[in-house]
């Protein structure tokens, strides 16, 4: 299973979409709230434009709107050996 970690805030609809984009996926999902330290260094250290951020293996993934096919091919991509 790949674990990813979403980074998110509150009142953002495209993080709302994200959040219901991966629970169709077959992951480990960690939120991390950008009003929190973790949340903010994490954003800092990946250069973060905006919410959602998400990352796999510390390594920023996918950002702002999250599109359903681009995930899948990124998912798809990680899974490869």
């Amino acid at each position: 299973m790949i674990a990813l970690t979403l980074l998110t805030q509150a009142d953002c609809a495209w993080c709302d979409r994200a959040k219901k984009l991966l629970e169709e996926v077959d992951a480990e999902i960690t939120e991390v709230s950008l009003d929190t330290d973790e949340g903010r260094a994490l954003a800092a250290r990946h250069r973060l434009l905006f919410a959602p951020g998400l990352l796999h293996d510390d390594r920023l993934i996918a950002y702002g709107r999250l599109s359903a096919r681009a995930l899948r091919r990124e998912l798809d991509r990680i899974r490869q050996p």
